[in-house]
């Protein structure tokens, strides 16, 4: 009865302050994506964003870097693809979380800087978080696709302090099926 009582307070309290224990989501079976809270926080920082876009990122010969928009991505291996936000009035750091839903899960996943990084249990989507000061105002990533990535449609979701900011949905084509596309809109086909 004693434990009872105390578990109910307990419970109770921590309810009132806003904590939930992270054990209390454990037999849910939302989605990662679902599963991290979205609501609107209590930040007094305003976010405007000025400009999102998608595409793919190559080096030119003078290794500069190259942001081409678009929503079409071949699945070569090394291509790189994502997303660039446009910040405007941000001071400072800012927390962005990066959810990649995949048509199916890929052979491997892997990142570059060892960042806060999850998988859902059928490896069909990984959720990346990092806390960065913006250059220029921009916040971006890439993925480099590897052997084993699936083609189909994908999405990406951005969340700069927990608030929906960027929603990209593109696909990974086959490097024939572009090859043959390309042909068509130049008329050789």
């Amino acid at each position: 009865m004693i434990i009872r009582a105390a578990t109910v307070v307990i419970t109770s309290s921590l309810l009132m302050t806003g904590f939930v224990p992270t054990s209390a989501f454990a037999n849910n079976p939302k989605t990662l994506a679902q599963s991290s809270p979205q609501s609107q926080p209590s930040k007094t920082q305003p976010i405007n964003i000025s400009k999102a876009e998608f595409g793919v990122a190559t080096l030119d010969a003078g290794g500069k870097f190259n942001f081409t928009p678009t929503i079409k991505v071949p699945l070569v291996e090394g291509n790189k693809y994502g997303w660039r936000i446009q910040i405007q009035g941000v001071k400072g750091q800012v927390t962005w979380r990066e959810v990649l839903r995949l048509p199916k899960a890929p052979q491997t996943w892997a990142t570059d800087d060892g960042e806060n990084f999850t998988l859902s249990a059928d490896g069909t989507e990984a959720v990346t978080k990092r806390t960065q000061l913006p250059k220029n105002g921009v916040i971006e990533n890439f993925w480099t696709i590897a052997p084993g990535d699936p083609p189909g449609k994908h999405i990406i979701y951005v969340y700069v302090d927990e608030r929906l900011v960027g929603n990209f949905e593109f696909e990974i084509v086959p490097k024939q099926n572009q090859e043959i596309k390309s042909r068509q809109q130049l008329g050789q086909i």
